[in-house]
């Protein structure tokens, strides 16, 4: 398997993650529109690192998870369930999306790159993402428990994670006032994905019982 295959998993796996909004990359656009993109690119930084540490983490712990098959199913069970949930929540429980002024307060003029670090250490929903993920690759055979591939994977996420800042850095100013429009249709794309997710891991739910 080459070096380049796990990079690009890990970099459409962070993108997939990275991209709805939420408090960091909203921040880290907020900063760009009020104090510069290359604060705003330095912050997006900090947080990246966290992230790269705690996909690592993650991956590590998925490593000795895969070798209990039981373990294994539970976790394909609870998944199935919170991304069942997400793909009725998208479609049908949403609300619309109403911006609102001074949303994310920014009062420290401190250094931007710790205050990345900050935020990012404080949302712990990549750990139990990437443990999930890659489990779940792994039951593909799209995810090989190796330091090349582990080291390469964690390189991905964040090269991906990175890439997703630097979009919501370089181009929320642009689409400000369409924001509305872009998070309301992206419900219907993400809960399209989750949807499919469910499918494919019932199925292997479904094939793991049965043999």
């Amino acid at each position: 398997m080459s070096f380049a295959f796990p990079i690009l998993i890990g970099l459409l796996v962070a993108l997939l993650a990275i991209t709805p909004p939420g408090l960091i990359n909203m921040t880290a656009a907020k900063i760009s529109l009020q104090e510069g993109k290359t604060r705003a690119l330095i912050f997006a930084l900090g947080a990246t690192i966290v992230i790269l540490i705690q996909t690592f983490l993650a991956v590590i712990f998925a490593r000795f998870i895969d070798f209990n098959p039981e373990i294994v199913l539970v976790l394909r069970g609870v998944g199935l369930g919170i991304f069942l949930a997400l793909t009725f929540y998208f479609f049908w429980t949403s609300k619309k999306f109403e911006p609102k002024k001074n949303e994310i307060k920014l009062r420290s003029k401190k250094n931007r790159f710790f205050l990345g670090m900050l935020l990012s250490a404080l949302n712990f929903f990549p750990i139990p993402f990437y443990v999930f993920v890659s489990v779940s690759l792994a039951s593909y055979n799209y995810f090989i428990f190796q330091k090349f591939f582990i080291y390469s994977f964690v390189i991905g996420t964040g090269l991906g994670s990175y890439l997703a800042f630097y979009c919501y850095i370089s181009f929320f100013k642009k689409f400000e006032n369409k924001v509305t429009f872009i998070i309301n249709n992206m419900n219907y794309i993400i809960g399209a994905i989750t949807g499919l997710v469910s499918v494919l891991t019932l199925i292997n739910i479904i094939n793991t019982i049965s043999n």
